[in-house]
């Protein structure tokens, strides 16, 4: 991969609070990572290709943290149901389709062509039971250009007759799927999938737990998004403190539960929602270096709640932003983070005045540099960082008044979607 640079008006986070704006610079990229901004280019970069995007506005890539690829074909459906009902009307029946791999294939095209051209450059995906359609769905993304992990989810209780699997079919196909994957992509990296605790028995935990402490693999799930679903966890593993512990108890929350090395490497973890987490489950959450999936929208469309995200910055948590389609509506990252202010506004003037509203910076930061640290050292322009990159004209949001970089940047959220964006890279490349 050679060395290049872009011009234009640069933002990106330096933290959860601040962002930097650096008007007319230049991003130089060099195999594939940030090497620098500069006012004017250095003599050792003279002479390197260089793209000027003029006034337009360049800003990192977003990471989708958390988004079920077999459930766009349904987006803004049932946005008057609460989780359990709207899972059982509109969810399980969608996702039993891609046993058939011509439905797979034309649903999956859809998906991936939306997200292709979206803000987003990274993202953590569901996909189904069927781990013919999981391959499907990751070729598909590999072929895209985009970086992502993708999960086989596994089910063996509490779900129709034609979405579950027993415990041993669960554990085998998810060992072929595995076999399957490897060395067969670039971009696109397996991630262990149990839906979450009422579809999982303790036997398909066990096992789970088991795959991912011989292969290292990260996992993702959900965790204290409704408040009848914590309470349904409370009966089915009495055992655990908290709906974090029922994970925990099989290793399946960030750290292996062997006890037996003083040296523990911390296994990557992400759960999504957490709306309703009790203090007992963040402290484990922060022990353990679990990643909460912050979907603001969805939790208001199904009636979960708003999470005090705030709260999660404040205490050091690692929080990232998610769409959550198709509780979430779209997979626009813009949308995510105007729906993140939004909601933590409501959250604080109607429910709980001791937990501050996200400013913008927060949610800025949420969309990028929180959750893309998911990936490693992505989601900002930091020497050494990945380059990951969008470019957006805000020319046609028309405004009588002068704007500032940051003004400029803060009415993306509301106003741009994706015909905004006039260029995309990740790691380096230009899709």
């Amino acid at each position: 991969m050679n060395t290049f640079a872009v011009k234009g008006n640069i933002c990106y986070s330096k933290n959860a609070e601040e962002v930097l704006c650096l008007e007319h610079s230049y991003l130089v990229c060099e195999e594939g990572k940030c090497a620098g901004i500069f006012g004017n280019l250095p003599e050792e970069y003279r002479g390197v290709p260089v793209t000027d995007y003029g006034d337009q506005l360049i800003i990192p890539g977003m990471t989708d943290l958390h988004i079920h690829a077999p459930q766009f074909p349904f987006r803004a459906l049932g946005m008057d149901k609460e989780l359990m009902d709207w899972l059982n009307a509109y969810t399980f029946k969608e996702e039993s389709k891609y046993k058939d791999l011509e439905y797979a294939e034309k649903a999956y095209s859809v998906f991936v062509e939306h997200v292709r051209r979206s803000a987003t450059t990274r993202l953590c995906v569901f996909g189904t039971i069927h781990r013919e359609a999981t391959l499907l769905l990751m070729d598909k993304l590999e072929q895209s250009g985009l970086v992502a992990y993708v999960g086989k989810v596994n089910m063996d209780r509490n779900s129709p007759d034609y979405l579950c699997e027993s415990t041993e079919e669960s554990v085998a196909e998810t060992l072929q799927w595995l076999k399957d994957t490897e060395g067969r992509y670039e971009r696109i990296k397996p991630i262990i999938t149990p839906r979450f605790v009422p579809s999982c028995t303790n036997e398909l935990m066990t096992e789970l737990g088991h795959i991912v402490e011989k292969s290292n693999l990260p996992v993702q799930s959900h965790l204290s998004e409704n408040l009848s679903e914590i309470a349904f966890v409370k009966e089915l593993v009495p055992e655990a403190k908290t709906y974090g512990d029922a994970y925990d108890l099989f290793g399946l929350f960030g750290k292996p539960k062997s006890h037996e090395t003083e040296v523990q490497e911390t296994l990557p973890c992400i759960m999504a929602h957490c709306v309703h987490s009790s203090d007992e489950e963040l402290q484990l959450i922060k022990q353990n270096g679990v990643y909460i999936a912050h979907s603001p929208e969805s939790n208001i469309n199904l009636c979960s709640g708003v999470a005090p995200v705030s709260k999660y910055l404040d205490m050091g948590l690692n929080v990232g932003l998610a769409t959550d389609v198709a509780g979430g509506s779209s997979e626009c990252m813009f949308k995510a983070i105007a729906h993140a202010v939004q909601a933590s506004d409501l959250r604080w003037r109607l429910q709980d005045q001791t937990v501050k509203p996200l400013s913008f910076a927060n949610a800025f930061y949420l969309a990028t540099r929180g959750g893309g640290s998911f990936f490693g050292k992505v989601g900002a322009f930091d020497e050494g960082y990945e380059f990951d990159a969008l470019v957006v004209s805000d020319e046609d949001l028309e405004t009588s008044r002068s704007l500032s970089l940051i003004e400029r940047l803060q009415r993306l959220p509301y106003l741009a979607d994706y015909r905004n964006i006039k260029a995309k890279y990740v790691a380096g490349k230009l899709l």
